[in-house]
């Protein structure tokens, strides 16, 4: 007893001095810098949650079905209603509006590197937007002249033409492939300036769908234009 006498006090002292120490330490700080921009990463994580339709961030395809579905109701519509001297026609773009590039897209970590791409597009395994192939048929079955206008080389032409043929996109009216064009020509002024061709030989275009909106801007323009969903890349 005498023992527990004589320590008892350092005992108490100790504790009275961490007591103090946890009161006047400094609590632990994290000191963030300001960031400009989302994070990269985190971005990337969402895209491919999107894409795979984990929740919370929604669902790709389902997305894109829905703006095919809006395409598909107005062409009936509209080619119900055609006139009997009317040619009618449907634009399409080609990459992730009739083909979806993705297994390149998610290789390259969503980055663009020219000797990979390439390499992609003569493989031709590039497989058809479902909803996209649905509306092709339609306007067919209708029809309605189908012509695509691609920002893809003229170098690329062929491979493009087999793998759209592979996918199940047959008997289209055109398509129209980007070549040495001056600088400074943007999407739109190249898009709109093969639209104009088609118009000029006689069509009524009702309908340009793609998945940019360069895709869809200039004159002349659709009776409809509908964008779909591709949060994945832009083209200005």
């Amino acid at each position: 007893m005498k023992r527990f006498l004589r320590v008892a006090p350092v005992i108490l002292l100790l504790l009275c001095s961490l007591s103090v120490a946890a009161q006047t330490a400094p609590a632990h700080r994290m000191l963030i810098g300001q960031e400009p921009a989302p994070n990269l990463g985190q971005l990337k994580m969402r895209l491919i949650a999107y894409h795979d339709c984990r929740r919370p961030q929604g669902c790709y395809l389902p997305d894109v079905d829905r703006q095919s579905r809006l395409a598909i109701e107005y062409l009936l519509r509209r080619a119900s209603h055609a006139k009997a001297d009317e040619k009618l026609a449907l634009v399409l773009d080609i990459d992730e509006t009739a083909l979806s590039n993705w297994d390149e897209m998610a290789h390259d970590d969503f980055g663009y590197i020219a000797g990979d791409w390439n390499a992609w597009v003569e493989k031709k395994q590039a497989t058809a937007i479902a909803g996209t192939l649905r509306l092709f048929n339609a306007a067919r079955q209708h029809s309605v002249a189908v012509f695509f206008i691609t920002g893809r080389s003229q170098q690329q032409e062929a491979a493009t033409l087999e793998n759209l043929q592979a996918a199940g996109y047959h008997d289209w009216a055109g398509a129209a492939f980007r070549g040495p064009h001056p600088a400074g020509q943007s999407t739109a002024e190249y898009k709109s300036g093969e639209r104009k061709k088609i118009v000029d030989a006689g069509y009524r275009i009702i309908l340009n769908v793609g998945d940019q909106r360069s895709d869809l801007a200039g004159s002349p323009q659709a009776e409809v234009s509908v964008k779909l969903p591709n949060p994945f890349y832009y083209i200005p």
